[in-house]
């Protein structure tokens, strides 16, 4: 196996970070990790109840703390919280050993892929497409800045993973002769 420096997906949230990571992990032979599912291992609790809990900055603390350990890890594609990588410090600690890619995916398609979303605490409230136009207008040039790679998704992530594949050359998993 290749020692693979970490490939780590970036974007707002809903822009198929998780799906699109989990099929090029099906594909290839590098391991998938979500940084949200990562972390609410460590705490034992989901992302919502951490923010409920104890707040925002705590959360931010040990995303911090994780985008650290995860930059060490070696074949693998890290699917990132949608609000990692608009904090410097976890851009720093990422780049230098993680090669990061960011999902841009347009507004209108978020929103509609959103449109029932329960989850995901900063979407919570009434004016959600308001709140989310703000956050992805504020994020946009963050993501952009933060990637070494900018990947404009289609509807198919099929197809989003084999462009991030052949792109990166990532190594493809054998296929079993029979």
């Amino acid at each position: 196996m290749n020692n693979t420096k970490p490939i780590v997906l970036c974007g707002f949230m809903g822009c198929g970070k998780t799906t699109v990571g989990k099929i090029i992990s099906k594909r290839t032979t590098l391991d998938f990790i979500d940084m949200d599912s990562y972390i609410e291992e460590k705490e034992g609790c989901t992302v919502k109840e951490i923010f409920d809990r104890h707040g925002e900055d705590y959360f931010r603390d040990i995303e911090h703390q994780s985008c650290i350990e995860l930059a060490e890890r070696k074949n693998c594609i890290i699917s990132s919280g949608g609000g990692s990588m608009i904090f410097e410090r976890n851009v720093r600690a990422l780049e230098k050993k993680a090669l990061i890619v960011y999902l841009s995916v347009p507004l209108d398609d978020i929103k509609y892929r959103l449109r029932n979303d329960k989850k995901r605490p900063l979407l919570q409230r009434p004016d959600k497409d308001e709140a989310m136009a703000k956050l992805y207008y504020a994020r946009e040039p963050l993501y952009m800045a933060a990637a070494r790679f900018v990947i404009r998704p289609g509807r198919n992530p099929g197809a989003t993973a084999e462009k991030i594949i052949d792109i990166l050359k990532l190594p493809r998993k054998r296929r079993k002769r029979v």
